[in-house]
């Protein structure tokens, strides 16, 4: 228990139930990794899950009580004729400005990945829905102002042209993930602090921002209404960006400089014992992002445990996925370092937010729909772990620009908190969760609330 002295008070962090960590823990694990495999079977086992529900939603919008009867055709390549139908499939969006690995392979030898471009999307563009029988073109204007991204099953209202191709009307997806009722303590506010993108450096490990983030959550900082605000925080969740480790030399080289990785310890054990003094006052988990040592393809699998001497003395400090399904006082949490809506973003035609491109993720019922076709993952075979079978209270998007927050909302009454965090190093803002409202509040290190 961590207690202090304010106005001749004494404060004592608040503290929930432990939660079962083993209960989400294993939704994103993959054990050893192999890529021999292909990736089609994850667009199989994607569209399997998600076309029933599709299916559903098309149902309800379209057949109920329509005036004039709108079949569906089960196979894209079965359609036939002017008659309007809708049809169900893999949307795969085709430009050049997307990634190809094998170009770069081809073409320039990458060593590294080039950066990404700002838009997959343009005037080339050719939009396609895709089943197990083939693919369709999709055009229209509805297409081209659409939010869609590669990977996203939908169903498409609309006609067959006399090119062959398929005029959409209409579009509908799955809908959000059923969702179990939240255990809500009404009786005081509790916390939740979500830091993303700390970027360590080797340069500058621990910066003065850091430092002073803290002992705002350990309660050493500010005056006494911030302590007392930091005595409600149960539990803090760095989400993605821990540090930026620079590469290791490829191949040999004669310059020892390059090869000596003493300076990539000495930052390890630095953020170690920086995140060593939050897990001593509190529960601490911690998810990789893009810049951190372990593999880039999602899921990313926790940090190694070996880089964390000084938090594993802790029983509440836990290392995990990216993604990553965890519960806080009955609320349960996704969170995600943001890959995949930045991912999201490049797909975006009409200046969608993160929390907007976080919000239409839930509707498609799926964290990552871009993934594989331009976002990194491992090539599942038997499932798709991406897909939403239950729909969070709280989405949890680090590494962003601005802090924001929004409310998605289904059919059936569900309700989803999102939560955009942005990257620490650059604005040095985290944002507070009260678990009891699920009102957002950003906290600036440098200016503290008085």
């Amino acid at each position: 228990m961590l207690a202090m002295d304010v106005d001749q008070a004494v404060l004592v962090r608040t503290r929930v139930p432990r939660a079962d960590a083993d209960r989400h823990g294993a939704e994103f694990r993959t054990g050893r990794r192999t890529y021999k495999q292909q990736f089609n079977q994850m667009y199989y086992q994607r569209l399997a899950v998600l076309q029933p529900f599709v299916r559903q939603q098309a149902q309800q919008k379209w057949e109920e009580g329509a005036q004039t009867a709108v079949r569906w055709t089960e196979r894209v390549l079965n359609v036939e004729g002017p008659a309007t139908t809708y049809i169900i499939g893999t949307v795969f969006i085709d430009t050049a400005a997307k990634p190809s690995t094998l170009a770069q392979v081809e073409e320039s030898r990458w060593i590294t990945d080039p950066p990404p471009p700002a838009s997959y999307r343009g005037a080339d563009e050719q939009v396609f829905l895709e089943d197990e029988s083939g693919r369709i073109r999709l055009v229209g204007p509805l297409v081209r102002g659409a939010t869609l991204a590669s990977g996203v099953v939908a169903a498409v209202l609309g006609r067959e042209t006399p090119d062959g191709d398929f005029e959409a009307a209409d579009v509908c997806f799955a809908g959000m993930a059923p969702q179990r009722p939240r255990v809500v303590d009404d009786t005081q506010d509790k916390f939740v602090a979500l830091v993303s993108g700390l970027r360590a450096t080797v340069d500058c490990p621990v910066s003065l921002e850091m430092q002073l983030l803290a002992e705002f959550l350990v309660g050493d900082a500010g005056g006494a209404a911030d302590q007392r605000m930091s005595a409600q925080i149960v539990q803090t969740v760095v989400v993605g960006g821990v540090m930026v480790v620079p590469e290791a030399p490829v191949g040999r080289t004669e310059d020892a400089k390059a090869n000596d990785r003493g300076p990539v310890q000495q930052l390890v054990a630095e953020v170690d014992a920086f995140l060593a003094d939050i897990a001593a006052a509190m529960p601490l988990t911690l998810l990789p992002g893009g810049t951190d040592p372990t593999d880039v393809a999602l899921p990313q699998q926790p940090l190694h445990p070996g880089m964390f001497a000084a938090c594993r003395r802790y029983a509440e400090f836990r290392s995990t996925t990216n993604p990553a399904y965890f519960e806080v006082d009955g609320t349960v949490l996704l969170a995600s370092a943001g890959q995949n809506v930045d991912d999201l973003a490049r797909y975006a035609v009409c200046g969608e937010t993160p929390c907007e491109l976080a919000a239409a993720s839930l509707q498609w019922r799926h964290i990552a729909p871009s993934a594989p076709d331009t976002l990194w993952c491992y090539p599942f075979t038997q499932h798709d772990p991406f897909v939403m079978r239950d729909a969070p209270h709280v989405y949890v998007v680090g590494g962003q620009v601005a802090p924001d927050s929004g409310l998605a909302t289904g059919a059936d009454g569900q309700e989803t908190r999102i939560v955009v965090v942005p990257e620490f190093a650059a604005a040095h803002t985290i944002v507070l969760l009260n678990l009891r409202t699920l009102e957002c509040t950003p906290v600036h290190v440098t200016g503290l609330p008085a």
